[in-house]
This record gives structure tokens, sequence and C-alpha cells, in this order.
């Protein structure tokens, strides 16, 4: 049985985007580089045929891939003003450091370079299900312990 693909709205709604590009726009490209390549002869020694097919196989293997997770998808709830920590919602928290905001998201949408965590993350089971001003110790290969300092959407 596959495993649920979590997601926000936001994050499904960009698959959805990035299928339809695939579907109607990267696969008509790649058809026509397919018919353009067969018209220059020998398709025994075409490399331009080889790579235009190349480059469909991926299309086709992309739109397959983000069809299924589109099927697996289960939709974050937009996480309302709570007084715990749960996956959607964003938290400040504390450490030796200093103060970082995190929003805390499914895999497929954690980029640490716009601030959002993974729900799998050290930091963020860590902190799941914690209230403002609760202390967690992160299983990192230095553990460490944050206090979690704000919780909003």
């Amino acid at each position: 049985m596959a495993k649920d693909f979590v997601l926000t709205q936001e994050g499904y709604d960009k698959l959805k985007e990035q299928l339809d590009y695939l579907k109607n726009v990267r696969r008509k490209e790649a058809s026509e580089r397919i018919k353009f390549a067969r018209e220059l002869g020998d398709l025994s020694e075409n490399a331009e045929y080889d790579s235009a097919k190349e480059e469909q196989g991926i299309i086709e293997a992309d739109i397959k891939r983000i069809e299924d997770e589109l099927e697996r998808a289960v939709i974050i709830e937009d996480a309302k003003t709570s007084n715990k920590v749960t996956l959607g919602c964003t938290v400040k928290v504390r450490d030796d450091e200093g103060e970082e905001t995190f929003q805390i998201v499914g895999n497929a949408e954690a980029n640490i370079m716009q601030n959002k965590i993974s729900n799998t993350s050290p930091l963020a089971e860590a902190i799941l299900g914690k209230k403002k001003g609760e202390k967690a110790i992160v299983a990192a290969q230095e553990p460490y312990e944050v206090t979690i300092v704000e919780i909003s959407k």
C-alpha cells in the first residue's frame, strides 16, 4: 500500500499546475521535437531523435509520478491559530543560537530556503504537539533544546 502524500493546499495546487504544464505544454513540445528529428532522416544515427525520445520519456515519467502523488495526497487543513504545534502551522522557536521561524509541511513541500520543514524532520518531530512556552529536545547528531516562542496559522 502506497504511503499518503502530505501536502498543504498551496502545495497541492502547485502540483496540479505543474501536471497541467507537463501535459499541455511540455508533452506537445517533445512531440514536435520528435517529429522534427524524424524529418532529419536515418533514425539509427540521429542524436536529435534520441535526445527528443529521452526527453519525452522523462516528461511521461514526471506526469506519472505527479499523478500518483496527487492521487495519494492528503491535504493538511490550514492550521487555525492553535495552542499546539500541528502540521501546517508556522512556529517560531528559540535555541542557543537565536530564533527561527518555520512552517511545518509534508516531505514534498519541505524547502529550507523557504523556511518550510518536513513533518518528519527531527525539529518538527520534537515540537509537534507542544504548546507555546514548552521546551523540546531535538534528536540530532548533537541533541539540542528549543523553546516554542510562537505558534500561528
